[in-house]
């Protein structure tokens, strides 16, 4: 389980030059805000200033309160950036530690969410004029990787919805799926035959990936910047990332904010997708002839879903084998348990040829970890 820094009260999208002190109600919970955090955390603010065209201003990391559970809905004041002129638009940075490292997720710590995770308020827009204070209604969370201990770390961001849109949050699966596939690809996971082949398949000059459920986009965006990294080999495979249609638009937008991270013309795309359409192998042939690899993160969450789910893979894998029938697609699925019924989805699996491996156990702060498990195809699937 992972724990995040979040609003309970979010800072408004406009404040005064008046000097007043900007207030939001800060919280700590799990990825489903349904289970907080227990122990005391100091939680620290930086102001960032928000400008495409200066240099990076953030300020140090000071004190802002001591979180927790019990006066978990108190209002906290934030002082106003320093020397702010109307215009200019700054975001606070809310971290569980005092340096720059500590406003940023590092998929590659080992010690992945002891920690409670750091986010960034959406820009305040200040201005001599008064305005009616509106709650903002997004976050950014921004996370670094490497391939390897000498390598230059990169930095992406992640966009999240304040409200309670299930496809428009960062969910816990999705990091330890991420992290899992960024240590696989530095060579950090241990080898074995299974290993070897996801390695194998990832790699491979053509390799098509499809991402079921992608929500608000980590995975597939974290397999497009391995690919871009100076180290990987070049491949001509794609990168489709799907949901429903109340999911693209933050999905695309995700995607975009980290362009200049892909190798060219190999972005993830963005891509509508329903389980329960009968025709999806049409809709993947429009932009794949065959697909390699099918990814998956926090799929498992309504039961009542799987039916539709297992008909997708089973169409899929169809799709795939028909192009090659001898390599059948491996699957790749990212899962932490909220409900021991999930688990049947295995039992699914195996009536239409899957078979499911567990990898890794990753376990965060404690309670139920993310659990990684990879599905290799029977080739006599029908």
């Amino acid at each position: 389980m992972f724990y995040y820094i979040s609003f309970l009260r979010p800072p408004p999208t406009q404040a005064a030059l008046s000097g007043e002190p900007i207030l939001i109600t800060p919280q700590i919970a799990n990825d489903l805000r349904t289970e907080y955090y227990t122990d005391v955390q100091d939680i620290f603010y930086s102001w960032f200033l928000h400008s495409p065209t200066s240099s990076t201003v953030i300020t140090k990391p000071m004190k802002l309160t001591s979180w927790r559970a019990s006066t978990m809905y108190k209002e906290i004041p934030v002082p106003p950036p320093r020397n702010v002129r109307s215009g200019e638009y700054w975001r606070i940075v809310l971290s569980s530690g005092t340096s720059r490292k500590d406003q940023v997720l590092s998929l590659n710590d080992e010690n992945l969410g002891h920690r409670p995770f750091p986010v960034i308020s959406d820009p305040i827009f200040f201005s001599a004029r008064s305005s009616k204070a509106v709650k903002q209604e997004r976050i950014q969370r921004s996370y670094t990787l490497t391939a390897t201990n000498r390598d230059h770390p990169v930095i992406f961001h992640i966009v999240e919805q304040t409200s309670f849109d299930l496809d428009k949050k960062i969910w816990d699966s999705g990091i330890g799926l991420s992290s899992w596939l960024i240590q696989l690809h530095s060579g950090m996971v241990a080898n074995t035959a299974l290993v070897s082949k996801v390695k194998d398949a990832l790699s491979a000059s053509k390799c098509n990936v499809l991402e079921l459920g992608a929500g608000t986009g980590i995975v597939a965006i974290v397999l497009g910047i391995l690919r871009g990294l100076p180290n990987s080999p070049v491949t001509s495979g794609k990168i489709l990332t799907t949901d429903l249609p109340s999911a693209l638009p933050l999905l695309q937008s995700n995607i975009s904010s980290s362009q200049s991270l892909y190798h060219p013309g190999n972005a993830p795309e963005g891509v509508v997708l329903d389980w329960d359409e009968p025709d999806i192998s049409t809709q993947v042939a429009s932009f794949v002839s065959g697909i390699d690899v099918i990814v998956m993160a926090d799929v498992t969450y309504n039961t009542a879903s799987f039916p539709a789910l297992v008909g997708t893979l089973s169409r899929l894998i169809m799709f795939s084998m028909g192009v090659t029938p001898a390599k059948p697609p491996l699957i790749i699925l990212g899962y932490k348990e909220r409900d021991v019924a999930e688990r049947t989805l295995w039992e699914m699996g195996e009536k239409i040829g899957i078979r499911f491996e567990e990898m890794a156990q990753i376990p965060g702060a404690g309670g139920t970890p993310v659990e990684v498990w990879v599905g290799t195809v029977l080739v006599n699937t029908q």
